[in-house]
């Protein structure tokens, strides 16, 4: 068993991270699966080019919910950690103070400054677990477990564990709603429709005997393939009705449509549908979902679109 403290240069990081590290909270679940899918993807990687030998088995990222327990708990099948690597990329943050860091950024946007993805988790629990194993070759399974507080336990066992990380979080009594199933599902549906590793949340249910029962099939998320991932030429007018149809399913079919492949001042690949507009109260100016490497961001962006192009 190793005790320790967290490598940060407050005692005060953690109410900072509660408080102010995201205005909404609910960013932690995107900051977790995104992890999850990033250490799937680079398995997959090692896989391709022959340093990870053996089959590759499901690849589906779990999610699930227990109200009882009051936990939400990830769960991958991807690189997983040493303990080693477990103290470099959890242990060590390295900030040069609480008050520095809001005064810098008290009037922007968090994401993207810091690699603090999984710190995000203390946003919503009292408690944070990680059990992991690396893909390497006779690696131990290592826990580790953090109250909210500089100080954290961590130990080797040679407990049985699947390759890849679970991280399970203990919520607070004010996040307890991110135990609730139709939350959950509500938040893996706006955040990782479009991811490319199969995210799964229970089980399909059916109406069997007056009331739903689970079935034996996953209930994954992202079931729809991004299309601004395609080229122009290997798509039909059809793809792209369904495309819309599967997004706006109660709207009529849009009167045209634009695929966008810009790659100066920045990378930017999309498509925008021009609704048909009977009313202008209507009007729906902007409305459009930003993606950064399938992940949902935000539906609130502007100047991406030429006001020529706008109502």
């Amino acid at each position: 068993m190793k005790n320790g403290k967290i490598g940060v240069t407050t005692e005060n990081i953690f109410p900072v991270i509660k408080k102010f590290l995201y205005s909404d909270h609910e960013i932690f679940l995107r900051e977790l699966i995104s992890n999850a899918v990033d250490a799937t993807q680079k398995l997959k990687t090692l896989s391709s080019i022959g340093e990870m030998k053996g089959d590759l088995g499901d690849l589906t990222i779990r999610v699930s919910a227990d109200k009882d327990a009051k936990t939400l708990t990830v769960t991958d099948r991807g690189i997983g950690m040493t303990a080693e690597e477990v103290d470099k990329y959890i242990n060590q943050i390295a900030f040069s103070g609480a008050e520095e860091f809001m005064e810098k950024y008290k009037n922007q946007a968090i994401i993207g400054h810091f690699g603090l993805g999984f710190y995000s988790s203390f946003m919503v629990a009292d408690k944070v677990e990680i059990i992991t194993k690396s893909w390497k070759e006779g690696a131990k399974t290592v826990r580790w477990s953090c109250t909210g507080t500089p100080e954290f336990e961590m130990e080797e066992t040679d407990e049985a564990h699947d390759r890849g990380t679970t991280i399970v979080l203990h919520l607070s009594e004010d996040a307890l709603e991110y135990a609730e199933d139709s939350k959950v599902e509500g938040l893996l549906r706006k955040y990782c429709r479009f991811l490319p590793i199969p995210i799964a949340f229970g089980k399909v249910k059916e109406w069997k005997d007056g009331k739903y029962v689970d079935t034996d099939k996953d209930n994954v998320i992202n079931k729809i393939e991004p299309l601004w991932t395609r080229k122009p030429s290997e798509l039909k007018e059809e793809d792209y009705m369904k495309f819309y149809r599967d997004l706006y399913p109660m709207k009529e079919d849009p009167l045209f449509y634009i695929h966008l492949n810009v790659d100066y001042p920045f990378n930017l690949t999309g498509i925008l549908y021009f609704p048909k507009i009977k009313d202008r109260m209507a009007i729906e100016k902007n409305n459009i979902q930003l993606y950064c490497n399938q992940m949902f961001v935000t539906d609130h962006v502007d100047n991406i679109v030429p006001d020529f192009l706008t109502l």
